[in-house]
């Protein structure tokens, strides 16, 4: 079940996506955090984020929309209280997606993160559509995210992974531009730009009109989009957007990704984590499928041999 990614060596492809995993030590009573590949926390900032006012997260049909604004306890306070507690976890590599709302911010926080112990990786977020500032506005404007991965990777001592939104064009070329400025690996989706309306009240479900739509309404828009990545660069993939089970994530692997993050599926069953590295075992085993990593990129098509 091991896989390598992007220097990093994870005992099985699954992570826990930002966002909807806390900072990882929150899980433990729950969900056995060993046999997870990584966590990726909460997205982290310069200073604390109290994020939108309520409501924040409305149901959809076959998912859900969420504008909690990155609410985080800042870098500092990450740091000395929140990551410590996840060395009880060695073999649960430590991602840490950091934000900003301009390139200066998303480099002093991996200046501050570079000097703690305990972190294997970074995933710059310049995908979030529920902030005013950063975020999206990076990754759907190549120029813009061109210079922040270019000046989030001279200073990152760990490996860069760049998480891509979904609402631009061609998500392949934003992959591109990430590759040739730098970028260690790329994650990709992050939610679609989405609103829900009440009739009865003629209001916004979200405080903030408009949020991220993720869950398994996503998954056919998001597979494909994985599948155009993996082609379009070489750098390695990590894959999301609906999966809940271990076909699910199978699927994610055979479109090219090397790992996937599973993110909504945690507010449906906090365990969700924990049973698709478990079924995806048990998929690889009743498949004669000796080796997880054999499954990236090993999709069969009309051209294939």
């Amino acid at each position: 079940m091991r896989v390598s990614f992007a220097g990093l060596e994870l005992t099985n492809p699954v992570i826990a996506a930002s966002g909807t995993f806390g900072y990882g030590v929150e899980f433990e009573e729950i969900v056995s955090l060993e046999k997870l590949g990584a966590i990726v926390t909460k997205g982290i900032s310069l200073e604390p984020m109290a994020g939108h006012t309520p409501p924040r997260i409305v149901q959809t049909a076959a998912g859900m929309l969420n504008a909690i604004g990155l609410q985080n306890v800042g870098v500092e306070d990450f740091v000395e209280r929140k990551l410590p507690a996840m060395s009880r976890y060695p073999k649960c590599k430590v991602i840490v997606n950091v934000f900003g709302r301009t390139t200066n911010e998303y480099v002093g926080v991996i200046d501050r993160l570079n000097d703690a112990e305990g972190i294997s990786a970074y995933e710059i977020n310049a995908s979030c559509p529920n902030v005013h500032a950063g975020g999206m506005a990076f990754g759907t404007d190549p120029y813009s995210l061109e210079e922040l991965v270019e000046r989030t990777k001279r200073v990152a001592i760990h490996p860069l992974i760049v998480k891509l939104s979904p609402n631009v064009t061609s998500i392949g070329h934003m992959a591109r531009v990430a590759a040739e400025a730098g970028a260690d690996a790329v994650s990709l989706v992050n939610t679609f730009l989405a609103m829900s309306i009440d009739a009865e009240t003629r209001r916004p479900r979200l405080s903030n009109i408009s949020g991220g739509l993720s869950g398994p309404a996503i998954k056919p828009i998001a597979l494909r989009m994985v599948y155009g990545v993996a082609r379009a660069v070489e750098i390695p993939i990590l894959g999301m957007g609906g999966i809940v089970t271990a076909e699910d994530a199978v699927e994610f692997m055979l479109a090219g990704a090397t790992a996937v993050q599973a993110g909504t599926a945690s507010y449906a069953d906090p365990r969700a984590t924990e049973r698709l590295a478990k079924g995806m075992e048990a998929w690889c085993k009743s498949h004669d499928v000796e080796k997880v990593a054999s499954l990236t990129g090993a999709l069969k098509t009309a051209n294939s041999q």
